[in-house]
């Protein structure tokens, strides 16, 4: 079996690096990677990482984020090129756990009749920021007991998918789902959890706000998301910085949240990163090793048994948020009727057009 990995990265110079790595240590094959016009180092990791041969990197100079459009690029080329048998559409902020020894063991456990699998984000949320590197300081997760179905939040139930090679495959927008795939989805089964660490500084946010705010403002071609939105209300108000402090887990918030169930210590990055840096002065642009440069064994963490319950519970809370949407969309479509059977004009017009 090939696994090959895609990501698309715009100034992620603070985490891409980490990102890469892990996943190549954790039963990825190959990365292809698109940079969209980075300015902060990012594009020089991941040339480092082509000079490896573990990345085909492919420089992508034009505005506005046409993020579906890229990574359905990148994922055919993964299958055309590259012969990957399973794809992950990853964003740089994300890390992928197998809920069991690697990536590969997870996905060939996978009924041949199906080729899409579900994974779920699980978000770490910002810490207060001492200057460390973004996974010593941020080892606290979010434990949904509840559904979030507030689209302006970072921590709503996201669904993300993993699919089995295709060089016909269309990405939705977000690697939420797939366009109209002949795959079959495997459904309440989500052997795949993505850790998720998407504010890790002010500096980050900010300027991802800004260049989101950009795509949104300026091409077509992007809609807006409700929190990117949100963050960009804020940066035009002058009101980014109170935004994000607003967002950061003091001690006393851990705490509660920790009493409460909410809030849970989750280490597991942390430490598989800890067992990846690469001695100083080894490669001038990357920190962490590739398979051929570690000094030790790799292992994944594997749930414990108690994790295997709070997973159980955060996989229905998922299941109860998608009950939501679907019940949203519902209540559009039933508006849309009830405005077209007030006009039987423009029903006419609907008629004779077709």
């Amino acid at each position: 079996m090939r696994l090959v990995l895609t990501v698309l990265a715009r100034d992620e110079a603070d985490i891409v690096d980490a990102q890469i790595a892990f996943h190549l240590n954790a039963g990825v094959d190959f990365v292809v990677a698109t940079d969209n016009r980075s300015r902060d180092g990012t594009t020089e990791i991941l040339e480092s990482y082509a000079r490896q041969g573990c990345l085909r990197l492919i420089h992508e100079p034009a505005e506005g984020l046409r993020q579906g459009e890229w990574v359905t690029r990148m994922a055919r080329m993964a299958a055309a090129e590259f012969g990957a048998d399973w794809v992950i559409n990853s964003d740089a902020d994300e890390f992928w756990w197998p809920r069991g020894p690697s990536l590969k063991d997870v996905l060939e456990a996978v009924p041949e009749r199906y080729g899409i699998v579900e994974a779920f984000w699980r978000s770490f949320v910002p810490r207060p920021d001492d200057g460390a590197f973004f996974a010593e300081r941020m080892t606290v997760r979010l434990s949904q007991q509840a559904p979030i179905n507030d689209p302006t939040s970072f921590y709503r139930p996201v669904v993300k998918v993993a699919h089995r090679g295709d060089p016909a495959v269309v990405v939705g927008r977000g690697n939420h789902a797939l366009v109209d795939s002949r795959l079959v989805p495997l459904h309440s089964w989500h052997p795949l959890e993505v850790l998720h660490f998407p504010l890790r500084s002010r500096a980050q946010w900010t300027h991802k706000v800004e260049l989101q705010g950009d795509a949104f403002t300026k091409h077509i071609e992007r809609a807006g998301t409700g929190y990117h939105l949100k963050g960009y209300s804020a940066l035009q108000g002058g009101r980014i910085d109170e935004d994000f402090d607003a967002m950061v887990l003091s001690d006393d918030d851990l705490a509660r949240g920790r009493a409460e169930g909410t809030a849970v210590i989750d280490t597991r990055l942390r430490d598989a990163l800890r067992a990846l840096r690469l001695a100083p002065g080894t490669d001038g642009r990357r920190e962490f090793a590739v398979s051929q440069e570690r000094r030790g064994d790799f292992e994944m963490q594997e749930p414990s048994f108690e994790d295997e319950a709070a997973y159980a519970v955060e996989a229905a809370v998922l299941a109860e948020a998608d009950i939501v949407r679907l019940e949203r969309r519902a209540d559009a479509f039933e508006q849309r009727l009830l405005e077209l059977e007030r006009d039987p004009f423009r029903r006419a017009r609907g008629l004779l057009g077709r």
